[in-house]
């Protein structure tokens, strides 16, 4: 099935050929991969080369690797959703080790997100709409709740979700997978920031997105997602 390519350095041979029959359906999802040895041999190069090369396309999200006896490499879905999947991991690694900046992570945010929530406006499913105002009243319930409170883990995760919503609303798939998987990142960071106040009017904010995306008012849905990020871009500031 695969052959040595004397023009491309080992573990690229492996990966893009591997790439290449996952991507065109030689291998589908949930298919294990040949073994280690047995890709070694056909590419005639080293085991730890096919490692290198499968390490690769796990990061990417192509194949997952499962341990132990009937383990192997897995081909993964391959779709919008792994896109965010890794868009996701990738942007958290790279946040944590300092390699960008929150404040790019928001310039970024406003050019997807402001159209996003015009895009939605104009093309949210009632299904859609019925979610998430769903989720503002769950929302607003915890906070009410006096037992709960700012920091219930069940509250941090209502904005990312309400945020996938908002992609997946705007139709068009690669815009959504990037607005989830960036606004999923950072609004756990902005969260951890926000002061009561800002916390309570960020609430609200989104409150009045999703009434406006609901209603199909895309002039209000882009004016409340501009509002919403200038809070954001207010907590990620330094202070003197």
């Amino acid at each position: 099935m695969f052959t040595p390519d004397p023009v491309r350095r080992p573990r690229e041979q492996v990966e893009k050929q591997l790439r290449d029959a996952i991507v065109t359906g030689v291998f589908k999802r949930g298919d294990r991969l040949p073994s280690e040895a047995t890709l070694a041999q056909e590419f005639q190069v080293a085991r730890s080369t096919v490692r290198e090369a499968l390490q690769s396309l796990a990061a990417d999200g192509l194949v997952t690797k499962t341990p132990g006896v009937g383990g192997g490499s897995f081909v993964q879905n391959i779709d919008h959703e792994s896109l965010r999947n890794v868009i996701t991991g990738s942007l958290e690694t790279i946040l944590k080790i300092g390699a960008l900046t929150i404040d790019e992570v928001t310039a970024v945010r406003r050019t997807l997100e402001i159209p996003a929530a015009r895009l939605a406006a104009e093309n949210r499913t009632d299904e859609q709409a019925a979610e998430m105002r769903a989720l503002i009243t769950r929302q607003n319930e915890l906070v009410d709740d006096p037992e709960r409170g700012d920091g219930d883990p069940e509250l941090f995760d209502i904005g990312p979700s309400i945020y996938n919503l908002i992609g997946e609303a705007t139709g068009n798939r690669l815009l959504g997978s990037f607005v989830s998987a960036v606004s999923r990142v950072a609004i756990g960071v902005y969260l951890q920031e926000l002061r009561a106040g800002e916390a309570e009017k960020a609430r609200a904010l989104t409150s009045v997105l999703v009434e406006a995306i609901a209603a199909g008012d895309a002039d209000a849905a882009e004016a409340t997602m501009t509002s919403l990020l200038t809070i954001d871009e207010t907590t990620s500031a330094p202070t003197s």
